[in-house]
């Protein structure tokens, strides 16, 4: 493994890690950061397919491309939404533990990726595991200072929220589900390179459904923080771009670049905490780094089996 793979392979490490910070950063509403994450991640897709020969899917992988896209973009609305509940740094163990055990279960039932009792039953220990990890990271020294309510709905919209994530990852893997070949119209296979930029289109198409629907409320459409917010969204666009490249079997490969990407959540926590000044004490720093190592240390399990 040479020094430039690692180096590739540690981008989406950095890229969606810093996401949420950035973005956060920057300000605005969640109809802002949707709307400007989208639209960065659109221009660079738009780049990418400018210049590699990836290729632009027609037909059904079009559709589905965009509807893994919507899928994102209605998850990640849930996770802005959190973020100014609870902030980023413990939103972001929360999303990402129900991101791993959805994902894991959907491969595991669905496209039986854990053959055998013994990988359902190790892979089940390993989401266990996930859940507390996640439960670790939002625990609070004292309780009095907890906002309780705000907490217990940000995790509703992150459940909520897992659904589109599902989706995002879903879509594209159609061909895989023999046994939907009844009733749901079948593809050629379809890379991750050729679904980017159907992706960034769907991911553009929540955003401005999301932006109309709250109209009333403001015009993100008109706000300059809205388009501030673009940076954000190259960030998150070059992450999924060299997550593309890590994951193939010539570089990384799928196993080891998905466990790699995961440790963004750890710089994701830890740039919300010290950056955006989302205080812990260093007792909740330590059950929070505990946690996030547990998260990790599983789902590095649930992708070996």
């Amino acid at each position: 493994m040479s020094f430039e793979t690692i180096l590739i392979g540690l981008i989406p490490v950095i890229g969606w890690g810093l996401f949420p910070t950035i973005s956060s950063k920057i300000g605005g509403k969640p109809t802002n950061q949707i709307f400007g994450a989208t639209v960065g991640t659109l221009i660079f897709a738009i780049v990418v397919l400018l210049f590699t020969k990836a290729g632009f899917p027609m037909g059904w992988n079009l559709v589905y491309g965009i509807l893994s896209g919507m899928g994102w973009g209605f998850g990640q609305i849930m996770a802005f939404k959190g973020y100014s509940l609870i902030g980023s740094s413990r939103v972001m163990p929360i999303t990402t533990a129900f991101q791993l055990i959805v994902t894991a279960l959907w491969g595991a039932f669905a496209l039986s990726s854990w053959p055998g009792i013994g990988h359902k039953i190790i892979g089940i220990l390993a989401l266990i595991v996930i859940i507390i990890g996640a439960t670790l990271t939002t625990w609070s020294q004292n309780k009095e200072n907890v906002d309780k309510g705000a907490l217990k709905k940000a995790i509703i919209l992150q459940l909520i929220g897992v659904i589109g994530y599902w989706l995002y990852s879903a879509a594209p893997q159609v061909d895989n589900l023999t046994w939907a070949k009844g009733f749901l119209p079948q593809t050629a296979p379809m890379s991750g390179m050729q679904a980017f930029l159907p992706q960034a289109v769907g991911m553009v198409l929540m955003a401005v459904i999301y932006g109309l629907m709250n109209m009333k409320k403001e015009n993100v459409f008109a706000e300059a923080v809205s388009y501030k917010q673009i940076i954000a969204g190259f960030f998150f666009a070059v992450a999924a771009f060299s997550y593309l490249i890590a994951a193939q079997p010539t570089m990384l490969g799928l196993s080891t670049g998905f466990v790699l990407s995961q440790v963004s959540v750890v710089v994701a926590t830890l740039t919300g905490v010290y950056f955006l000044h989302q205080k812990k004490t260093p007792k909740e720093m330590v059950a929070t780094l505990i946690g996030l190592a547990l998260i990790i240390a599983a789902a590095a399990v649930t992708v070996m089996l």
